[in-house]
């Protein structure tokens, strides 16, 4: 595994990529993209069995980024473990360009559904992960989720259904920083303490205190399936606008898009420039 440095290197580097990308494409959901960044490393640089050079192996693991507003930090992170050139960000949510503000079916390799259309990637994710089992294939299948989709009662069927059929090839993410576009998450509709409800739909179930601990993410995918039949959920409390300080827990930056000077105050606190 790389050492926490190491990680932290990756994260600070794919966070500035996003806001980069941000500001070029007057792109929203800026914030929530740079919350959801320990996450994917943790996946990206430790967990994964893929092969960017053969994207749609049949045995690779799959990640099914369910909260597809924040698809920028996909992006970036598919463009610097090689499935597409970096420079291909450049025309994030352009005319013409294959990187569209929310993810269509194919548009760029290591895209595995179109989403964004809340509430669906738990269903999709457990389908793949029953479909390798039928097909008896020993890859994995990741959904990363927001906290507000938790809303959605789509989540909690495929939840049920995943946890009847013992889908212990299904690991579900849920990036946990407690906003939606319009208010606070529990001012919605309150859902603590969430890990314990997906253990009481019978899941494994870790919460992870700081969600950007990249080894602490690790730690929970590699020893968090106490019950090796169960499918588990990692619950990562995580901050929204997380790497800039002045996006930090302001929900502004779920719709703004940072201006020039903007972006280079924020390499500076992430180190990156």
């Amino acid at each position: 595994m790389l050492s926490a440095q190491e990680f932290k290197k990756i994260s600070a580097e794919l966070r500035y990529t996003i806001i980069q990308m941000s500001q070029r494409s007057e792109g929203a959901h800026l914030a929530g993209a740079l919350s959801v960044v320990d996450i994917l490393t943790s996946l990206y640089w430790h967990k994964l069995k893929i092969d960017a050079k053969n994207p749609t192996d049949p045995n690779r693991d799959r990640v099914v980024f369910s909260k597809g507003h924040a698809v920028s930090a996909l992006y970036a992170t598919l463009a610097k473990k090689g499935f597409f050139p970096e420079a291909d960000l450049l025309k994030y949510n352009h005319e013409g360009s294959h990187l569209p503000e929310q993810p269509s079916p194919g548009c760029a390799p290591g895209v595995e559904w179109a989403t964004g259309s809340l509430g669906h990637g738990l269903g999709v994710g457990s389908g793949m992960a029953i479909a390798s089992r039928l097909a008896k294939r020993t890859n994995n299948i990741y959904v990363v989720m927001s906290d507000g989709e938790c809303q959605e009662g789509s989540v909690w069927e495929a939840a049920m259904f995943a946890a009847r059929n013992n889908l212990n090839n299904l690991t579900a993410f849920v990036d946990f920083n407690k906003w939606q576009a319009t208010g606070r998450s529990n001012e919605i509709m309150e859902m603590e303490p969430l890990s314990q409800k997906f253990a009481m739909f019978g899941w494994n179930a870790v919460n992870v205190v700081d969600g950007h601990d990249v080894v602490a993410i690790c730690d929970a995918l590699d020893n968090g399936r106490k019950d090796a039949t169960k499918p588990l959920a990692v619950i990562c409390n995580t901050i929204k606008g997380k790497g800039a300080s002045f996006m930090e827990d302001d929900n502004n930056w779920h719709y703004r898009s940072p201006t020039v000077e903007e972006v280079e105050k924020a390499g500076r606190e992430l180190g990156v420039i």
